[in-house]
């Protein structure tokens, strides 16, 4: 028996790529029932994530090509070669728990991929695609994940600007978030991400002000808060603790004055902003305020790299930890192979079997 992982991910293909090979969830099982008949398969979990496509399969062949299956996944003719990798054996091990793991993920330590990776192969599990290989092969990951989690930091602290604009709140508050009121400029995909952030870390109180006032509306109504109206945003930020500007604006939307003349409104009860936009959108000078405290894109640049590498400090300990769960699972499924009272002789390649395309 062969164990095989075949896939591209971020690190090989464009996401031009990645995207022409995508699968839905909904069309994970018929895909990968297609995909076991063509390749003569004992086992398959078919992996799609938005940084990677993955095959994870066992077989009896002599001359499998598990690379074409990754081919017949794609939308349009086009070579994938120089994309693909492919790992046998113990190598494709090490790659799943490495992937499992979030040590091949494009945020070092991110836990997403381990509840995506869970995903595929429940559904595969589910839907009888897996066996005794692939089975003690993904709770070997999951065991992995959970050990190098527990042993080590590789998954704590901030590694991008957003999150490092939370903990920034976290550390100015004392972690005391949940009576803390917040109002978020801007209604984009940053400010989206940084209200998502602030709802999953507890905060009740939320304001969304943007110069497109429906658009502020939407995002509110999606993380329960509250749409203010732009023109009206200065007067709202006399009740709250954090200004967040998140914004495409090519202008100052906050300056000096209106600040100033804010603080005195607010009888200099201390006030924290924090600009993610990029031109600024709040002025600079408003740091000489008393009780103000502003920080920008840059000063949260700096906090991100420091947790990256913080986590990069892990990493030989979490290799060593996978290294050894490598050589227990290789171990044991050489041995169960070998004292295997069947082991039938190669079959035959089919070649009649047509992979249905992802819609």
């Amino acid at each position: 028996m062969k164990l095989f992982a075949a896939g591209v991910s971020h690190k090989t293909a464009p996401v031009e790529v990645r995207e022409q090979l995508a699968v839905k969830q909904s069309e994970l099982v018929d895909l990968a029932r297609a995909l076991k008949s063509f390749g003569v398969l004992d086992e398959i979990v078919l992996l799609s994530t938005c940084n990677r496509v993955e095959v994870y399969v066992t077989t009896r062949q002599t001359d499998s090509d598990i690379k074409s299956l990754l081919q017949l996944l794609c939308s349009e003719p086009r070579d994938l070669e120089p994309h693909i990798y492919l790992y046998e054996g113990a190598d494709a091990v090490r790659h799943l728990l490495r992937v499992a793991a979030g040590l091949d993920s494009m945020v070092l330590g991110e836990t997403e991929i381990t509840g995506q990776i869970k995903n595929a192969y429940e559904t595969a599990r589910e839907a009888g695609l897996t066996g005794p290989v692939l089975n003690r092969l993904f709770q070997k990951a999951f065991q992995t994940t959970k050990e190098i989690r527990t042993r080590t930091a590789i998954g704590r602290g901030t590694v991008s600007i957003k999150s490092a604009a939370v903990e920034l709140i976290e550390k100015t508050f004392s972690d005391d978030l949940a009576n803390k009121s917040v109002m978020v400029i801007g209604a984009g995909e940053m400010a989206e991400r940084c209200v998502q952030l602030l709802v999953k870390k507890g905060v009740r109180s939320i304001f969304v002000s943007s110069r497109s006032f429906d658009r502020a509306i939407d995002l509110a109504n999606r993380c329960g808060g509250d749409a203010v109206c732009f023109g009206y945003c200065l007067f709202e930020m006399r009740d709250v603790d954090v200004v967040i500007a998140a914004t495409s604006s090519a202008e100052t939307l906050l300056n000096r004055d209106d600040i100033e003349h804010l603080m005195e409104a607010r009888r200099h009860s201390p006030l924290l902003f924090i600009d993610l936009s990029v031109p600024r959108n709040i002025d600079a000078g408003i740091a000489a305020l008393d009780d103000v405290s502003l920080y920008n894109i840059d000063d949260l640049d700096a906090l991100a790299r420091r947790g990256v590498q913080a986590r990069e400090r892990e990493l030989t300990t979490c290799h060593q930890i996978i290294e050894a769960h490598v050589a227990a699972l290789t171990e044991k499924l050489h041995t169960e192979e070998a004292q295997s009272p069947w082991r039938s002789a190669p079959r035959q390649l089919s070649t009649t079997v047509l992979i249905p395309q992802p819609a």
